[in-house]
């Protein structure tokens, strides 16, 4: 299968994307199996969206979607719908809608983290700092790279626009 380029990021769908093919990549936050079907939570920096996989609908899918675990890397490809009314999940931003998944590339697996990636974490430092790529997918973490940059970016323009930094280079 050919991995494609992301169309949405799994923070950004809503109900006006009902009906929409997708393209989504990210990492695994959740599994859940029933039996027949599977719900997978994936993550990137922009946000979570759940996955549905149905054994009827796509048994390949359905097949690979088995062999996910947390912190795999993932693309999926679907078709957004409208979950039912006592289905919606409110302390999710995307929790109108889900993606009935088709496709299936996993792109990279990965071990068993050391801690939960996620905000609350009881993990100590020294964990942390020996994994900070692991931590660094922290939501919490990401707002405070994401701060830093619009900081940078702020100063430098200022520097910039008021010609603070002239630099005179001799060659």
């Amino acid at each position: 299968m050919k991995f494609n380029i992301r169309t949405h990021t799994c923070g950004e769908l809503r109900e006006k994307n009902v009906g929409e093919r997708v393209i989504l990549n990210g990492w695994v936050d959740r599994r859940r199996d029933l039996g027949g079907l599977i719900f997978i939570w994936l993550r990137d920096r922009y946000g979570i969206i759940q996955l549905v996989f149905q054994q009827e609908a796509n048994k390949d899918a359905y097949e690979t979607a088995k062999k996910l675990r947390s912190e795999f890397v993932v693309s999926v490809e679907g078709t957004v719908r409208k979950r039912p009314e006592d289905a919606v999940n409110k302390d999710m931003e995307t929790g109108a809608v889900d993606v009935l998944a088709d496709k299936l590339i996993i792109l990279n697996e990965a071990e068993t983290p050391p801690f939960a990636i996620k905000d609350e974490t009881d993990a100590f430092e020294d964990l942390r700092l020996k994994y900070r790529y692991l931590d660094l997918r922290r939501p919490a973490l990401q707002k405070v790279l994401l701060l830093r940059h619009s900081m940078y970016q702020l100063v430098r323009k200022y520097f910039d626009s008021n010609n603070l930094l002239k630099l005179k280079l001799r060659c």
